[in-house]
């Protein structure tokens, strides 16, 4: 099938009310269905990272630091400077199901920002079909700093166990307050 998984089509952030959402387009790819054609319940979380990215994304944000998705440094503790490069490993989600979502269906999915918390934000998405809601979903991310070890001696090789106990080559994640800024960010959607 044409098109990659997650082919999302950005569009202005959606008035509704007093409510402003990040509303995103993906068609239902032949993957994402059952042998009957309609959409695998667990598609649909694949669906709201993917949302989730697209919206951070439009913030000029991403949910992996540039400096260590690419490799990090070469020092013996790469760890990045700048308060905006931080992580956002998802803790927990949840989809309740209203109605069927078929193959080569275009779904819009709108995403508002939830809650935002000291270390967390809530995410809750909404799947619609030609306006007929499909489903609704929830999900909630962590805010961390990621810390990669290179080339840390380890007990093995006759050294000390690492910084703090971290191993050679070792990513660790540490759970850190929101910075400011991106609350700030995230209240657009809020």
């Amino acid at each position: 099938m044409g098109g990659g998984w997650f082919s999302l089509a950005l569009d202005a952030p959606q008035t509704k009310g007093d409510a402003v959402s990040f509303t995103t387009k993906r068609r239902v790819e032949f993957r994402d269905t059952d042998a009957a054609g309609i959409v695998h319940f667990s598609a649909f979380f694949p669906m709201m990272e993917a949302a989730e990215h697209e919206l951070l994304r439009s913030l000029g944000l991403s949910v992996m630091p540039r400096a260590l998705s690419t490799g990090g440094s070469d020092s013996a503790e790469s760890t990045v400077d700048s308060d905006l490069q931080v992580t956002w490993p998802r803790v927990s989600a949840s989809c309740q199901y209203l109605s069927a979502a078929r193959f080569e269906d275009q779904l819009e999915i709108e995403v508002k920002v939830a809650k935002v918390g000291t270390t967390s934000v809530q995410y809750a998405f909404t799947f619609l079909r030609d306006e007929k809601k499909l489903a609704e979903g929830m999900m909630t991310s962590v805010c961390c700093r990621l810390h990669r070890f290179i080339g840390v001696p380890n007990a093995d090789q006759g050294g000390c166990d690492g910084i703090n106990g971290a191993t050679e080559n070792e990513v660790r994640l540490e759970k850190t307050p929101i910075p400011s800024e991106i609350r700030q960010l995230l209240a657009r959607y809020q």
